[in-house]
């Protein structure tokens, strides 16, 4: 039924009693209602809407109701554009690294790198003499110094100064050792000049490198060409170790490193051309600083020394003087060193040594073996793997790096 066609019914209605009316009225109104609800039924049902478009205003639940209200958007903390997850990894900031060594002092650096040989000697002195001073104290002392690779005749010469002092000063107990043994080992380190020598103002200065293989001949020029960089100073890189093909390849490396400039001709051209060369490279480009690398080994001896000879002769020609010819040994090898040592003296007038792997498992008296033996300052030594590990030599902090945290 609808609204048109209810109306006749209503008037008809109205002129009998008010309840029958009433009654009327209310039939008509559900009739309406009815009709109105049918026609929401289809509509929803015919354009494929929402389902829930039937349900009236009153069978709506509270939930229902609080779901069509609109968010509210809380306050959050502010987040960076670009959040370090997503950067690429390239752009990601980098982790808290811990200070670096480079920052510790000299002093520090040899305390820190003489512990095998501190637990060696060091220790020795003190468990040896902790009952007093005694003839058994004083062998126990000479074999740990030889152990240390101080040397067989170095360590008998000085026992028998320690054991004069002792009876002269009165000493009796392991401090009272311990201290003129301090002095005596600074006393034979000498007071010889550990400087690097440096050129006039008319040419590049000139620093001659030699050692045999496996020293650490090359890492110690690019170190000392690192450190030069690092104060300034231009450098040039002339690789005359023309024997071994690796050679000029590794100097290359490390002029990338240390920005200094390499100078190198083919493997198996002549070595002192190649020196040659590199002077004249040095000089042309107005450089502080020419480190010049040599053959560490050949078929025998003899064409090894002949042909460092021979580099230093053209160097010398070409350039005047050289300021240093530095002999790289290593430390670990102890005595064999001082052995190696001798046979390059015989080629060329070394004006001081590179003690390199100080800090490896060598026992450290080899610097007062070189001293004594040789009569040649160690000028540089190597306390470890990084560009500042390589480190002036210093006999009173090396002395006092192998006694470190000891009584005396």
């Amino acid at each position: 039924m609808t609204a048109s066609s209810s109306m006749p019914l209503m008037l008809a209605a109205s002129a009998l009693d008010p309840v029958i009316t009433a009654v009327i009225a209310v039939v008509v109104l559900l009739l309406l209602g009815a009709g109105l609800a049918v026609g929401r039924r289809r509509s929803g049902s015919g354009d494929g809407a929402d389902g829930d478009t039937s349900t009236s205003l009153q069978e709506r639940t509270v939930d229902d109701v609080d779901a069509t209200r609109p968010e509210v958007e809380e306050e959050l903390p502010e987040v960076p554009d670009t959040p370090e997850a997503l950067l690429e990894p390239d752009e990601a900031a980098p982790p808290a690294v811990p200070p670096v060594e480079e920052d510790l002092g000299l002093g520090e650096r040899f305390r820190r790198r003489l512990t095998r040989t501190r637990n060696v000697l060091g220790a020795s002195v003190v468990d040896l003499f902790g009952k007093g001073v005694t003839e058994d104290a004083w062998e126990g002392l000479e074999e740990a110094l030889i152990t240390a690779d101080v040397g067989v005749t170095a360590t008998l010469e000085l026992v028998e100064e320690l054991k004069r002092r002792s009876r002269e000063e009165g000493v009796n107990d392991a401090d009272g050792v311990l201290r003129l043994l301090k002095e005596e080992l600074t006393a034979a380190l000498g007071e010889a000049d550990r400087s690097l020598g440096r050129g006039g103002d008319d040419g590049p200065t000139v620093w001659l490198v030699t050692g045999v293989n496996g020293v650490g001949k090359t890492t110690t020029i690019g170190k000392l060409a690192a450190v030069e960089r690092r104060d300034g100073r231009s450098v040039v890189l002339g690789a005359a170790d023309t024997f071994r093909a690796a050679a000029s390849e590794q100097l290359g490396v490390w002029a990338e490193r240390t920005g200094a400039e390499l100078v190198a001709k083919d493997a198996g051209a002549d070595p002192a051309s190649a020196a040659y060369e590199a002077y004249d490279a040095a000089e042309a480009r107005g450089a502080d600083v020419l480190i010049v690398d040599t053959a560490g080994r050949l078929h025998n001896k003899t064409q090894l020394m002949d042909e460092l000879g021979k580099v230093k002769r053209v160097l010398e020609k070409r350039a005047g003087s050289l300021e240093e010819t530095l002999l790289v040994l290593d430390a670990t090898t102890g005595q064999n060193g001082i052995a190696q040592a001798r046979a390059f003296l015989e080629a060329v007038d070394v004006t001081g040594i590179a003690l390199t792997k100080l800090d490896g498992s060598s026992r450290g008296g080899i610097v007062v073996a070189v001293q004594r033996e040789l009569g040649l300052p160690v000028k540089l030594v190597g306390l470890g793997e990084e560009v500042a590990d390589l480190a002036p030599f210093d006999p009173e902090l090396f002395v006092d790096g192998l006694f470190a945290e000891l009584a005396g």
